[in-house]
């Protein structure tokens, strides 16, 4: 692998912004989406609680264990609280233990953009809407099969789309 690339797991994030992407059926190659939609700061501010704004648009981390999502069972659909893009399925949603709702895997390719994040004296994976940017959380390299990944999300970015 060439110095212009990182991996983790199975995913590989290269430079040139393209990111390998294996699922349990298949293998492919997608562009990662950049963002297209902008929101003003004011229009966020009024339709985002406090918490929602301060962990998608200034990279915060909510409490282990305070979420709404941790021990959401049901089935549907989580989507971004922002843009309401889908991003995860419960399908791949897990208990890890960290306080944070897991996935093993995002609902598409280019649903989220991958980011190196060297803030707080670490070297982690940041996860962001492909659709506006927002931050999600990280993603991690020891999650469970089939792609070994644990995408470690904060609740409050997220909405959740029950199944009926």
């Amino acid at each position: 692998m060439s110095l212009s690339c990182f991996r983790i797991g199975s995913l590989v994030y290269r430079r040139s912004r393209y990111v390998a992407f294996r699922s349990s059926r298949h293998f492919s190659r997608s562009l990662i989406t950049m963002a297209e939609l902008k929101f003003t700061e004011e229009e966020l501010k009024s339709r985002l609680t406090e918490d929602q704004y301060e962990v998608t648009q200034k990279k915060g981390t909510e409490r282990a264990f305070s979420g709404e999502y941790v021990k959401e069972s049901g089935n549907g659909m989580y989507n971004c609280v922002v843009c309401g893009a889908t991003l995860f399925s419960s399908e791949t949603k897990f208990d890890s233990g960290t306080g944070w709702p897991s996935f093993s895997d995002i609902a598409k390719a280019g649903t989220v953009s991958l980011h190196e994040d060297r803030a707080h004296g670490m070297v982690r994976t940041e996860v962001t809407c492909g659709k506006c940017n927002a931050h999600l959380g990280h993603v991690f390299d020891d999650g469970p099969g089939p792609t070994g990944q644990r995408f470690c999300i904060n609740s409050c970015s997220l909405k959740f789309d029950k199944k009926e």
